[in-house]
């Protein structure tokens, strides 16, 4: 699978110049949206002159803005399939073994891995590492697992950590208790969950930084998050795969543990000697 938009933005946005830099962030804002616009349009929803635009996109790689639209047209058409319409898509005789299964989900984890920074990695550490903020977690239908999986380690590391469960009115409950200081983590993968959009806009107006962890096609919840961590989902099935979404979980619980060494020893030491 080619790299996504999205995926190219993430690989180039620390070498582009302040306007073309705005020009990514309000694509990423807006995605794929304001993509799909005039170069008029989009120059003026971005506050950069057209050239600028035009600059963007060919630092991406593309050959012109017909291109670039062409690539966010097909990335908008895969957003939409639903497991129904890829399981009436004409699949090829199945194979013989798993090998197909597990060389794409191992694409993936390779794929998501490129695309994301050290510095991106970083910031989201630091961001887990302020013990002065409450972490808030919540996941999609098929995403929740992720959340439930990764609040269960941070709670071992460090104080003020809560999954959100239950039904939507119990999450809205919670909002009334978030702030400035607090983080929200949030899984949400196509089709995007309509109740999980609405509660991140909630939050972001309380002023809550959100991680957002999603496919390579960008939940609309991308648009209110500070850090956006996207991992490719797609497999040769009716459904998509969370695995490399997975193993960046594992790896921003183990880089953070190290981080907080000291005091998440301390913890579990406690922990333990309670139970």
């Amino acid at each position: 699978m080619v790299s996504s938009v999205a995926e190219l933005i993430t690989e180039k946005i620390d070498s582009m110049p302040a306007g073309e830099r705005r020009a990514a962030q309000t694509l990423i804002a807006s995605y794929p949206v304001v993509g799909l616009k005039t170069v008029a349009e989009f120059s003026q929803q971005a506050g950069v002159s057209s050239p600028t635009i035009l600059r963007f996109v060919a630092r991406l790689g593309f050959q012109n803005y017909a291109e670039f639209q062409s690539a966010l047209q097909d990335e908008l058409a895969a957003q939409l399939q639903s497991p129904a319409s890829r399981t009436t898509t004409p699949l090829s005789p199945l194979p013989a073994s798993s090998a197909p299964m597990l060389e794409a989900v191992l694409e993936n984890i390779r794929e998501t891995f490129r695309h994301i920074s050290e510095r991106q990695m970083a910031d989201v550490v630091a961001q887990l590492a302020n013990q002065r903020s409450h972490i808030y977690l919540i996941g999609g239908r098929f995403t929740d697992p992720l959340a439930r999986y990764m609040a269960a380690h941070l709670n071992l590391i460090r104080p003020n950590v809560t999954h959100l469960v239950g039904q939507e009115s119990l999450w809205r409950d919670r909002l009334i208790d978030m702030n400035k200081r607090d983080t929200l983590l949030i899984f949400d993968i196509r089709r995007y969950q309509d109740s999980l959009i609405r509660f991140a806009e909630k939050a972001h107006q309380r002023g809550t930084t959100i991680v957002l962890f999603t496919d390579q096609w960008l939940s609309p919840i991308a648009r209110f998050a500070r850090h956006v961590i996207a991992g490719r989902t797609a497999v040769p099935s009716a459904w998509d795969s969370s695995s490399a979404l997975f193993v960046t979980v594992e790896t921003l619980i183990g880089t953070l543990t190290r981080k907080l060494e000291a005091e998440g020893a301390r913890r579990i030491r406690e922990i333990e000697d309670l139970r």
